[in-house]
């Protein structure tokens, strides 16, 4: 349900440290909205979407998000550069100084819950310094009924402050900004960055935790959509891949772009109540849903207009992750509620620059499984300052930074319940084909959709010789033909034409993904670990 009345409710915010305070709760969007651009803090686009600029930071900051290392999550968290421990005392000193900066100031709460499935819901408190904030987490999470407000009781809270600095020396952090989960206290903090993605990933963080430890239910970093029979189609995909844009079809049910659970029941739920997509070079024809998206309600950020309020999506020149995020009613074909049921196709989607992937191929179980703790996509020159040629980028469970548990244990349980569900695993390379980045081009979002309608139309046939052929460096199953998309495009090695050339670059990027894969073998199967590339170049 859309709410667009203001909520009749009061909250004190004193039991959370922040006394004094103006506290404007449940503003409605056009409150927000207009509160945001009577602050001197965002502008209105020509489509209505409000536009604001995050400051210093245009992404996440992954070397300051830390987790707090007490009973709960001692032996569970997976520690490391991901994961990174954070003192329990730390924690509440800089918690009380975060709330002292918030008091007597005018501040945004909201109430609001992920999970679409009523069996997995969790109330969340947000609380932010900023209005637009504020808009963001209405557009990201699910809203609750004014009826339902009565009665809410916060599970989780997130405190945001975007203008409180920490003391790296005094306060324990890496810098002056932070994101900290504490799972003992169920409280999210963070400060010093005005980058939205951290409110939304810190509780994904904790769903990620939370659901496969205490409720038997895969946490997964992807989108989802469902077809007209109530089959359910799963997307995997790291920043760059597709993930949101191949969702988001006219022909298909959006349940959401970015996050959902996988139950014992077999049902699958969106996490959120919107979509953050990347907006850089955005067009209306390639991407008319999104593109239609965009408008008043709509937060854009850091992008660049001209005086008329026009965007030029194309414009990077603040940053490469210029981003929308819009409630998920701003699509017109959507699944209500957000979860699908029976999940008959997952895809694997990567961008790989180095152009040596087939662009659709069908995996094996343990293949499905080596794919899936690898993560891989491929970073292209001008994307991060030092990159000047394509790059191997590979992020666990395509979505690493927000994974609390060791990789294999969520591999483990994928592997499980695709085996039991009986569902088809693609990897789709939405990135290069006829040569490297700089050589070849990128492949056609027409020649993609085309190959993953025919995956879930059925139409790439059984798995055998006659339909497929098997990659002499990854050992994936590459189908000979697909209606709509011309033959030798489905062959990376033909496309190139030059097979010394592709075989050179194939193994090189095998290697990488031996080496990338070290780290794991001793947690995975032999069976898992088959499902890699078995071919050593010489």
């Amino acid at each position: 349900m859309v709410n667009h009345t203001p909520s009749t409710k009061t909250i004190s915010l004193e039991n959370y440290g922040i006394k004094g305070a103006n506290i404007h709760y449940q503003m409605t969007p056009d409150q927000l909205h207009k509160e945001t651009i009577d602050k001197g803090q965002g502008v209105e686009a020509s489509s209505g979407a409000l536009a604001v600029n995050t400051g210093e930071f245009t992404g996440r900051s992954p070397m300051d998000r830390f987790i707090v290392k007490d009973n709960i999550t001692e032996d569970k968290i997976w520690w490391g550069n991901i994961n990174i421990p954070f003192d329990s005392d730390k924690f509440d000193k800089l918690y009380n100084k975060i709330t002292n900066y918030l008091s007597n100031k005018e501040i945004y709460a909201r109430d609001c819950y992920a999970c679409a499935d009523p069996n997995y819901r969790t109330n969340i408190r947000v609380i932010n310094e900023y209005p637009w904030s504020n808009l963001f987490a209405y557009n990201m999470f699910l809203r609750p009924t004014e009826e339902e407000l009565k009665d809410f009781s916060p599970e989780w809270t997130v405190i945001n402050a975007p203008g409180f600095m920490a003391d790296a020396e005094i306060d324990g952090t890496r810098q002056h900004n932070f994101a900290i989960l504490n799972f003992t206290k169920k409280t999210a903090i963070v400060g010093g960055t005005g980058y939205t993605g951290e409110i939304k990933k810190g509780i994904f963080s904790a769903l990620n935790f939370e659901l496969p430890v205490f409720k038997n239910t895969l946490p997964m970093h992807c989108s989802a959509n469902v077809g007209k029979d109530g089959d359910t189609a799963i997307f995997f995909g790291l920043s760059g891949t597709g993930k949101t844009t191949l969702s988001t079809d006219a022909n298909r049910s959006l349940i959401g772009d970015d996050e959902h659970g996988w139950t014992s029941e077999n049902t699958v739920f969106n996490f959120e109540g919107g979509c953050y997509a990347k907006v850089i070079n955005l067009s209306e024809e390639q991407e008319p849903e999104i593109f239609g998206a965009i408008k008043k309600g709509a937060i854009l950020e850091n992008v660049i207009m001209d005086d008329k309020g026009n965007v030029d999506f194309a414009d990077t020149s603040i940053t490469q992750n210029t981003r929308v995020s819009y409630p998920i009613y701003h699509i017109e074909n959507i699944k209500t509620p957000s979860i699908g049921e029976n999940p008959k196709n997952i895809f694997f989607l990567t961008a790989d620059a180095f152009g040596v992937l087939p662009p659709i191929s069908k995996l094996t179980p343990a293949q499905a499984a080596y794919h899936f703790i690898s993560g891989y996509t491929a970073k292209v020159a001008g994307t991060e300052a030092g990159v000047v040629e394509p790059q191997p980028s590979f992020s666990a469970c395509f979505g690493a930074p927000f994974m609390p548990l060791h990789p294999t244990e969520y591999a483990d349980m994928l592997s499980k319940k695709m085996k039991e569900a009986g569902v088809n695993v693609w990897l789709v390379n939405t990135g290069w084909t006829g040569g490297p980045y700089g050589v070849g081009t990128r492949m056609k979002l027409k020649y993609t959709r085309a190959m993953i309608n025919a995956a879930l139309n059925g139409d790439l046939g059984l798995y055998d010789y006659d339909h497929y052929h098997i990659h002499s460096v990854f050992g994936v199953a590459q189908p000979r033909k697909c209606p709509g998309v011309p033959t030798e495009v489905l062959s990376p090695r033909t496309t190139w034409n030059d097979d010394e050339a592709y075989y050179k670059m194939a193994f090189k990027l095998a290697n990488a993904f031996r080496d990338n894969f070290k780290k794991f073998e001793s947690y995975a199967s032999e069976e898992i670990r088959r499902g890699g590339p078995q071919r050593y170049a010489f």
